[in-house]
């Protein structure tokens, strides 16, 4: 007859074997994501990161963990940021944007990072190669800066008789001066006159629409950057009452009224970077997985706001375009 304190004793013992059975179980890898935006305007963009995952077999709160990081349009904030990734000791530290991309290197030779960039990531030492990325890093090149002509001249076709194009850029992008340079010996070759307005902060970019309303351009072109993703509400809107015609680099700003964009499906890039933290977390190395650069583009049209500025799209325009909006 078993006595009653021998009785609570194995009961006690019987009750803790669960909770150590899950103590021996592997520990839930963990995945920190590093952005220089804020979450609510990213939420379309997050759902084709956690479909790549999935493509993988990972489903956050299910078998992965994601640690997020937003700068909240602050890039000064990025390298803090990204070194408290890596104090968490995170698996894989995934990324998007020049900035954040850079801040991810500088802050780890051995955490294995999986970046969306715009520029050349041999040419900013992200890695050694596209074919062998030979280091820590690898990921995705959406080839936004080699668009810029190309959206320039979609621009021009729309407005044929375009002279005068504004390009606004924010000077804290790293992309910036490649895209300047770019849109610059475009227009040179196109026979356009180029001004250039810069903006970092929302008030600067009220200042930016307050000159571009005395110098009255032809056409507005807006340069990529996390800042203006996030105000795309705000720069349509400046867009729309100072009645330019403007170009962006994606569909986000298409959709919530600007007029036309032509660039890389970012969704898919992000989805990308999704399948490779993924395959990074079943065991593949950055070095042996290429750098993969977009094939798949888009030019947006809204037609609703191209009839509210008084524009006839060119029906060969319209027949190219991958979406119109009506």
């Amino acid at each position: 007859m078993i006595r009653r304190r021998e009785f609570i004793t194995l009961l006690g013992g019987a009750a803790a074997w669960p909770m150590a059975a899950r103590a021996q179980q592997p520990a839930m890898p963990v995945i920190g994501f590093l952005n220089a935006g804020s979450p609510e305007t990213y939420v379309a963009r997050l759902r084709a990161f956690h479909l790549g995952l999935k493509e993988t077999g990972y489903v956050e709160g299910d078998n992965v963990a994601i640690l997020y990081r937003w700068a909240e349009n602050q890039l000064a904030r990025l390298p803090e940021l990204a070194a408290d990734l890596v104090r968490r000791r995170v698996a894989v530290l995934a990324s998007y944007g020049d900035a954040p991309g850079l801040a991810a290197k500088t802050a780890s030779t051995s955490i294995p990072i999986v970046f969306g960039v715009t520029e050349d990531p041999v040419r900013h030492g992200l890695v050694a190669s596209l074919a062998q990325p030979g280091g820590n890093a690898t990921g995705v090149n959406t080839l936004t800066t080699e668009l810029v002509a190309k959206r320039l001249e979609l621009l021009c076709e729309l407005m044929p008789g375009a002279v005068k194009v504004t390009v606004l850029a924010d000077p804290a992008v790293p992309a910036t001066a490649t895209t300047l340079q770019d849109v610059e010996a475009a227009a040179r070759a196109m026979g356009l006159r180029i001004q250039i307005l810069k903006a970092s902060t929302s008030g600067e970019l009220n200042s930016a629409f307050a000159t571009l309303a005395r110098e009255r351009p032809d056409a507005l072109f807006v340069a990529g950057g996390a800042l203006f993703s996030n105000r795309r509400v705000q720069l349509v809107h400046l867009a729309s009452y100072r009645a330019v015609p403007a170009i962006y680099s994606g569909r986000e700003f298409v959709e919530v009224g600007g007029l036309m964009c032509y660039g890389s499906n970012v969704a898919d890039a992000f989805r990308q970077v999704g399948v490779y933290a993924g395959r990074i977390l079943k065991g593949a190395k950055p070095a042996d997985l290429p750098v993969v650069q977009s094939s798949k583009f888009e030019l947006v049209v809204n037609l609703q706001t191209a009839r509210m500025l008084g524009i006839d799209v060119p029906p060969t325009l319209l027949a190219r375009a991958d979406e119109v909006i009506e």
